[in-house]
């Protein structure tokens, strides 16, 4: 995340390591492959290393394509957001400060539409700012047409604490989503009692250490018995005074945010649902715990985490981005225990085998096959990353220089990443928010700004030489692409129209609500899934539509993003298509349920058959 801005020379040997770690790899696949290493399971080595500035070639020349429009409108006041971040900035630059904070789309009141949340940090407790209105984290409820109403004080959500991210999920089966919180101290779990929301962080055992720092965060089944699971990343070891001893600058004598890299890394939290409304802590026995080899302390420090099945087994797989040290792939291994492969996956390092500053993660099916792409935000002078293997195949390559993402994003400072159909053209699109952590970054690096614009990625198509086009500001509007200091991102219909509306969320600022206007005329069809057992909202289910042939596969999935967590539908845009031919579902229990000749343009509910 944060790079050294004073001058730093090079550790080679550090480098020369990680160069080691990926030619152990090409020898181990040329020797046997993946099912051969499976098998034997050694235990790869895992490098901490600096954030670098990678070498790229220009951005590619643009074939001739008439690029869309997808115009965006800010709406943030109009729909009733008046929100803003409070990230306790006093003058002494605290790490904490430059992070936060995430949003999240829910259905908090069951109604059908998608309401916004808004995690919120607060004041230093040491500082002598006035407290009488405290910063509070910030719950609007939808009347179904895009217009908001506060109802922070009456849900029982006008809580003040140092919020990071935010997880949505129906834990105890209820019929009503419930709100987990991470925070720099204690984390918090509230139970969604028909409406209003009740702080349950004690009696569920999922408050964490209070010196703790967690992150990423997200509910999934992962042991397979039917109810939801927490998921906690933690970032660094942090403290105040740490922190400040540190001294960081730029130029010698402007103070600065301090760089990871001088921080102790963390263990993730795995939570088991015990289905009494408690919770045990298992990451260890898990096999979460990842060891830097050369100090043999904790080596991660995640800001984001994302599930997928990747090696089509029916266990759900983590993805965790890490900053400034190797990304994690911890492969379920259908027992309760996960085996991290990110470095034979490829998917640990970049081409020149160095660790990035990784934030936000998310991941999908963009090609329209059985094959994965997982897109990573990363810091400046480093590209988002696009890791993309084949079907059930957990070799990946990144190709984002070659499709023409990396060049384009070689300069922004990014942390949500998310794939969506913004224009409904049956093809997964990429957004992601940007923004620095220095305001006064452009002293020291001329090509960089604090506020910083979001970019939106139209996906043309596999067969193109670029695959992915950033859409200049013609196409999307001023709206969309003004500067901001963006951080977390999440997506939902809040409007009912059929296309997916944007929110971002900005550090000490505002928030960006945008509306899609977007006229292409183009048909839908969304869906949402209601489940047989615990896990009712069907999280880890797959859909794949066929339209004219072609297929398109989702996972219902909202953590995603950078902190954050998007709507519970699923959203498939048909382009011109006016018929679908086949909707299969696979349910969370792996039962399939096949549904033919559907509507377009429709909200579809559907309830998993009995069996």
């Amino acid at each position: 995340m944060n790079q050294d801005f004073q001058e730093l020379e090079q550790d080679d040997a550090i480098i020369g390591t990680a160069f080691t770690v990926s030619l152990i790899v090409f020898a181990v696949l040329g020797i046997g492959g993946y099912a051969a290493y499976h098998f034997l399971k050694p235990e790869p080595e895992i490098v901490e290393t600096e954030t670098l500035p990678t070498t790229l070639p220009a951005v590619q020349t643009e074939r001739e394509q008439e690029l869309p429009a997808i115009p965006w409108t800010d709406i943030t006041k109009s729909a009733g957001i008046n929100f803003v971040h409070e990230n306790g900035y006093a003058g002494e630059k605290l790490l904490p400060e430059t992070m936060g904070g995430g949003c999240a789309f829910f259905d908090y009141d069951s109604d059908g539409d998608q309401d916004l949340f808004f995690v919120n940090s607060r004041q230093w407790p040491w500082t002598n700012r006035d407290e009488s209105s405290p910063a509070t984290m910030k719950l609007y409820a939808n009347d179904g047409t895009g217009n908001f109403t506060d109802v922070t004080s009456q849900t029982g959500l006008d809580v003040s604490h140092y919020g990071m991210g935010v997880a949505c999920g129906d834990y105890d089966a209820d019929g009503w989503v419930d709100l987990f919180i991470s925070c720099l101290g204690e984390d918090r779990l509230f139970r969604n009692d028909e409406g209003r929301f009740v702080d349950v962080t004690a009696s569920a055992k999922v408050g964490g250490k209070e010196d703790a720092w967690s992150s990423a965060c997200g509910w999934f089944d992962y042991d397979g018995d039917g109810d939801l699971d927490l998921f906690v990343a933690h970032y660094v070891v942090w403290s105040r005074e740490y922190d400040q001893s540190q001294e960081f600058t730029i130029l010698g004598n402007i103070p600065a945010y301090g760089r990871p890299q001088n921080f102790e890394g963390t263990f993730p939290s795995l939570y088991r649902n015990d289905g009494d409304g408690k919770f045990t802590e298992v990451s260890e026995a898990a096999g979460l715990h990842v060891l830097n080899p050369a100090t043999q302390t904790p080596l991660a420090k995640s800001l984001g985490v994302a599930f997928e099945d990747f090696d089509a087994d029916g266990d759900p797989d983590i993805f965790i981005s890490n900053d400034t040290v190797q990304n994690f792939l911890f492969v379920n291994q259908g027992n309760g225990t996960f085996a991290e492969s990110a470095t034979l996956a490829g998917v640990a390092f970049d081409l020149q085998g160095a660790a990035r500053g990784a934030m936000g993660v998310d991941i999908s099916h963009f090609r329209n096959d059985p094959g994965i792409g997982v897109a990573v935000g990363n810091f400046s002078n480093e590209m988002t990353a696009l890791y993309v293997t084949r079907e059930n195949n957990l070799q990946f390559y990144d190709e984002a220089v070659s499709n023409g993402l990396g060049p384009s994003t070689r300069l922004q400072l990014s942390f949500s990443v998310l794939f969506l159909d913004a224009d409904l053209d049956g093809r997964l699109d990429l957004v992601q928010t940007n923004g620095h952590l220095e305001e006064e970054i452009n002293k020291v690096q001329a090509s960089q700004t604090y506020a910083q614009s979001p970019q939106l990625f139209w996906n043309v198509g596999a067969e193109t030489e670029n695959e992915f086009v950033s859409l200049p500001v013609e196409k999307t509007g001023e709206a969309f692409a003004e500067p901001m200091v963006g951080r977390g991102a999440a997506y939902a219909d809040i409007d009912a129209d059929g296309d997916l509306d944007l929110v971002f969320t900005a550090t000490g600022q505002p928030p960006r609500l945008l509306q899609n206007d977007q006229q292409h005329g183009y048909h839908w069809l969304r869906v949402k899934l209601t489940a047989l057992g615990k896990n009712r909202n069907a999280l880890g289910a797959s859909l794949e539509l066929t339209v004219d042939g072609r297929s398109q596969i989702r996972t219902v999935s909202p953590t995603r993003g950078y902190l954050s967590q998007v709507e519970l539908p699923v959203t498939f845009g048909l382009g011109g298509s006016d018929h679908i031919d086949e909707l299969k579902i696979r349910w969370p229990d792996g039962t399939e349920q096949r549904l033919e000749n559907l509507d377009v343009d429709q909200f579809l509910s559907i309830e998993q058959p009995s069996p």
